[in-house]
């Protein structure tokens, strides 16, 4: 990693928080199921901003489950923005989801890509890999916010690319990723 992010950035699953509250996180993106309850962590955070999106971790559209959309995509890249405006001695985000794994990954990129927009879309993901190790961004999460950023696909490729090199570095997880219904994401990869 060549270059280091304009704030702060720590990304965790739920059971995770807990060892968190004393970070001083200024932003806390929680990204929870649609019907997860809050987590008691936040109770011993301090003062910060947050932004809690719903929805589910899949990669189609799926009969009683809600998936990311336009709308969840346009809010945390407000929030992003708004993060922007903290004093940068003071900037530090924290986003979490249930594993701090995909989604949580996914909504990272995102926020460093508006942020950092000279930065490629390369150069964003290996970040990201670099913050979180096991990270595996949601695709349908990358997809509505390349398309919102106006990055033309290669934010969708490069996470393509992480894909396919964590499934040589944990060829179990293809397999695992497949059962939980995201198969599209294997493919991509396997193309590349």
């Amino acid at each position: 990693m060549t270059q280091a992010p304009p704030f702060g950035i720590t990304v965790c699953g739920i059971e995770e928080l807990d060892g968190h509250g004393a970070l001083g996180a200024s932003h806390v993106l929680s990204i929870l199921d649609p019907d997860h309850p809050v987590p008691e962590a936040f109770g011993t955070f301090g003062e910060h901003e947050k932004l809690e999106l719903r929805f589910d971790d899949i990669v189609d559209e799926t009969p009683g489950k809600l998936a990311p959309q336009a709308a969840h995509v346009e809010q945390l890249l407000a929030f992003g923005r708004n993060l922007m405006t903290e004093p940068k001695s003071r900037a530090h985000l924290l986003v979490h989801c249930h594993a701090g794994i995909s989604r949580s990954t996914a909504s990272m990129a995102l926020i460093l890509a508006q942020a950092m927009p000279d930065l490629s879309a390369e150069g964003i993901l290996a970040m990201v890999h670099g913050i979180r190790e096991k990270a595996w961004p949601n695709i349908r999460l990358m997809e509505v916010g390349d398309a919102s950023l106006g990055r033309q696909g290669t934010l969708v490729a490069a996470t393509s690319a992480l894909h396919r090199l964590q499934m040589e570095r944990r060829p179990h997880i293809a397999a695992f990723m497949e059962d939980c219904g995201r198969a599209r994401e294997i493919s991509a990869a396997l193309a590349l």
